[in-house]
C-alpha cells in the first residue's frame, strides 16, 4: 500500500505526536508498505522536498505556541509532487495547517482519509487566550474539532477510551470511532540494550550518586503537565530519603518557573532538570531511573510510562484514563489520586525491595504487548476498512496498491 502521512509535527519535533508517527512510519516500512510525508518545515519558511525518504517539507510561519509553524492550506508547489506519489490512502495526524490540506487531497484525489486524534485542544486554549474568553474558546475548539472528525474523514482513530468518550458523550459523535493506542519501538529502552558505561557516564553528569533513588519525569516542560505537583512532593519525600531525586528530562516554556519552585520549596539540589533531550537517545536517560512518575491530566496517550516500562521501570502515574490501560495498578505500577497516595507510592516502592522487583518484570512484559508492530497492525486494519473492505486472507497485505481501489470501491475485494 502507498501511504501518506500528513502532520504538523514530525521530527526533529520532539514530542509524543512526533514520536508515534515516526514509530509507525517506520513499522509500516517494515512490514512492505510505501510510506510518504507531508509535514512542516522547522527550520525555514522553504520547501524542502526529499525525495530518497518520501519527505516533503512545507514552509510555515511560527505560531508563537512552542516550536509550531502554521503553513497555508494549500500550497501549490507540494500537490504535483503528492499526485506522483499516486497514494492509496491519506492519515491526517492534525486538524488544521497541514491536516486542512490532507482533506483537500484526498477530495480533489479521490482518496479515503483516516484521521487519528491526539491532542484535547480544551486544554491547550490557555496558551492563546491567556486566560480570557476561555469558555467561549472552548466551545469554538469543540465545534472546529467535531467539523474536521466528523465532516471531512472516512474514519477516526484515537488512542484512548478517554478520547472516544469525549467524542461519543460530549461531542455525540454518531460515526465510526477505532480506539488503536500508539505503539512504540520498544527496543532501544531495553536494559541489555544499553551500555552500562553510558549510564554511569550520564549519572556522574547529573550528579547521581550510586545509592541516589531516581524518580524519572519525561515530558514538555510546561504548566500543563504538572511537574509543580512532583516537585512540591519532594519536600515530604525527602524527608524520609535524602538520597531521592527528581529527574524531569524535557525542554518548555516553564523552564525557569519550575526551577524557580524548586528552589522556593528548598529541594532545588534534589531535583535537576537536564533540557532538551534529542527523541533517538532518549532510551540511554530512561537507564538513570529507578521509577517514572507523570502527574499529567492532559494526555490523550501517555506513551511515555511505556517507555519506561519497556526499560522496566514501575510507573506511578495519575489516576487517569488516558494512563488506565497502560498503568495496571498494583502490578506494573501504582495509581494515585492526591499528593499523599503519590508520595506513599514513592516510599513503598522505594522501602519494598519485593514489591519493586515484581513491578519491574511485569512492567517489561506489558511493554512488550505495545509494540509498533502491533500498532501498525492495528492502524492497517482501518485503513482497510476506510478503502472498503479487508484483502483476501491469501494475500498478502503489501500487494495492495492503488490498482485495487475501483475493485474496492465496488464491494469485490475482500469478499
Amino acid at each position: 500500500m502507498r501511504i501518506g502521512i500528513f502532520s504538523d509535527t514530525y521530527p526533529p519535533y520532539i514530542n509524543g505526536v512526533s514520536t508515534s508517527i515516526e514509530v509507525l512510519r517506520n513499522a509500516l516500512i517494515k512490514m512492505g508498505h510505501e510510506v510518504f510525508v507531508v509535514t512542516v518545515n522547522p527550520e525555514s519558511l522553504h520547501y524542502d522536498f526529499d525525495s530518497e525518504n518520501g519527505i516533503i517539507r512545507l514552509p510555515g510561519i511560527p505560531v508563537g505556541i512552542y516550536d509550531y509553524r502554521l503553513t497555508s492550506i494549500y500550497p501549490i508547489k507540494a500537490i504535483n509532487k503528492i499526485k506522483e506519489w499516486d497514494l492509496d490512502i491519506i492519515h491526517s495526524h492534525t486538524e488544521f495547517g497541514v491536516g486542512t490540506f490532507a482533506r483537500i487531497m484526498a477530495k480533489q484525489l479521490d482518496i479515503p482519509i483516516v484521521h487519528t486524534y491526539h491532542t484535547m485542544y480544551e486544554d491547550y486554549v490557555h496558551y492563546i487566550t491567556k486566560g480570557h474568553f476561555d469558555a467561549a474558546s472552548k466551545k469554538t475548539v469543540e465545534y472546529l474539532t467535531k467539523f474536521y472528525c466528523d465532516k471531512t474523514v472516512s474514519e477516526l482513530i484515537v488512542p484512548t477510551k478517554k478520547t472516544y468518550d469525549l467524542f461519543k458523550e460530549k461531542y455525540e459523535y454518531d460515526r465510526n470511532i477505532h480506539i488503536v493506542p500508539t505503539g512504540i519501538e520498544v527496543e532501544p529502552f531495553y536494559i541489555e540494550n544499553n551500555d552500562a558505561k553510558e549510564t554511569a557516564r550520564l549519572r556522574r553528569k547529573y550528579g547521581l550518586n550510586k545509592d541516589d533513588f531516581v524518580i524519572l519525569s519525561v515530558g514538555r516542560v510546561a504548566s500543563e503537565k504538572s511537574f509543580d505537583f512532583l516537585i512540591k512532593s519532594q519536600v515530604n519525600i525527602i524527608k524520609k530519603n535524602k538520597k531521592c531525586k527528581l529527574l524531569i528530562i524535557g525542554d518548555g516554556p516553564d523552564m525557569d518557573t519550575f526551577k524557580a519552585l524548586a528552589q522556593k520549596c528548598g529541594v532545588d539540589k534534589n531535583v535537576i532538570f537536564t533540557g532538551k533531550v534529542p527523541h533517538e537517545i532518549i532510551g540511554k536517560y530512561y537507564q538513570l531511573g529507578d521509577v517514572f512518575a507523570t502527574a499529567s491530566h492532559t494526555e490523550t496517550q501517555g506513551l511515555t510510562p511505556l517507555e519506561a516500562m519497556a526499560a522496566s521501570i514501575p510507573v506511578v502515574a495519575l489516576d487517569d484514563e488516558a494512563f488506565r490501560d497502560v498503568v495496571l495498578d498494583g502490578l506494573n505500577g501504582i495509581s494515585f489520586h492526591t499528593p499523599k497516595e503519590y508520595e506513599d507510592a514513592i516510599i513503598k516502592l522505594m522501602t519494598d525491595h519485593k514489591l519493586y522487583d515484581k513491578m519491574s518484570r511485569q512492567a517489561r512484559i506489558n511493554a512488550e504487548a505495545h509494540s509498533s508492530k502491533y500498532y501498525a497492525e492495528k492502524v492497517l486494519d482501518v485503513y482497510y476498512k476506510a478503502l472498503g473492505g479487508m484483502p483476501d486472507e491469501g494475500r498478502p497485505k503489501k500487494t495492495f496498491s492503488s490498482r485495487m481501489k475501483n475493485v474496492i470501491k465496488k464491494g469485490l475485494y475482500g469478499k
